[in-house]
């Protein structure tokens, strides 16, 4: 249960997980990309809509780069769930990710159309090892 006040509950924004585990942020495993600018360069986007995390393995090793979007408490309330999306390794990814956040993100805005091409489907072990 959460300690937040009920208005403090209602205003929590989306969060955003980025995994930076054995295989996601790994150049041997996916050259060619900025691995260390990737999570700067989303903060930066988010500035002020959503936290920005990064997390042990997520356990998604062949989607590598993986990032979770969890829902904000309107979206949750709205019948939005975490969206997770892998083979994140470029800018227009990472733009495409923070543009549909700042529309609301889960439950509140469509997630641009290319968006779907990231989804993943992941086991319930795995998903419930982040929402827990």
């Amino acid at each position: 249960m959460s300690k937040r006040s009920g208005r403090a509950a209602a205003e929590a924004p989306c969060r955003v997980t980025v995994c930076r585990g054995c295989c996601c942020g790994d150049p041997a495993k996916i050259p060619g990309v900025d691995h260390g600018a990737q999570i700067p360069r989303l903060r930066a986007a988010l500035e002020g809509a959503a936290p920005v995390r990064a997390s042990e393995c997520l356990d998604v090793c062949d989607q590598a780069n993986v990032v979770v979007v969890q829902p904000s408490a309107a979206g949750r309330a709205a019948g939005g769930r975490p969206v997770w999306l892998g083979l994140v390794n470029d800018d227009d990814a990472l733009a495409d990710i923070a543009s549909w956040i700042r529309a609301g993100g889960p439950g509140l805005a469509d997630p641009p159309g290319v968006l779907d091409l990231y989804t993943i489907t992941v086991s319930r072990r795995v998903r419930e090892g982040l929402e827990g």
